[in-house]
């Protein structure tokens, strides 16, 4: 699964009216499949990158309830908690995904999703964990 764009960077008008075309067939798809993974990934990474943070949150809740031993599920789940400021529920999930076999640890580290949680407190037990597992992050 690749990982989810930035919520950050901006679009031109016409990357926002594409996302919008986009994300009215991928919304009509899982209408008629809720359960269509690879559908919900693309849907909760377009909503992210279109600034519908919430929207995206959901789907990465429902991706998480359908795929709950997917790393990049877990990963991405914790850059949507982060976007809405939800660090406790972020660091668990990110937790999570490290358990998982989440690895890509230099993006990580610079990850924009995850601005808000690496300057908080609950980050710092992650960040030990990460050098524990022997990989040096910031």
């Amino acid at each position: 699964m690749p990982k989810k764009s930035s919520a950050r960077k901006r679009l031109s008008r016409q990357e926002r009216q594409n996302l919008d075309i986009e994300i009215g067939f991928l919304e009509g798809v899982v209408r008629r499949d809720p359960n269509y993974v690879e559908a919900l990934q693309v849907l909760g990474d377009d909503y992210t990158r279109r600034g519908r943070l919430n929207d995206g949150l959901k789907v990465d809740e429902t991706l998480a309830r359908l795929r709950p031993d997917d790393a990049f599920v877990q990963y991405n789940l914790a850059c949507s908690y982060s976007l809405t400021d939800q660090f406790e529920l972020a660091a668990e999930a990110l937790n999570r995904a490290l358990n998982l076999g989440y690895r890509d640890f230099k993006w990580l580290a610079q990850d924009p999703d995850l601005a808000n949680l690496r300057q908080h407190p609950l980050y710092r037990k992650l960040r030990a964990k990460i050098r524990a597992m022997q990989i040096k992050i910031r």
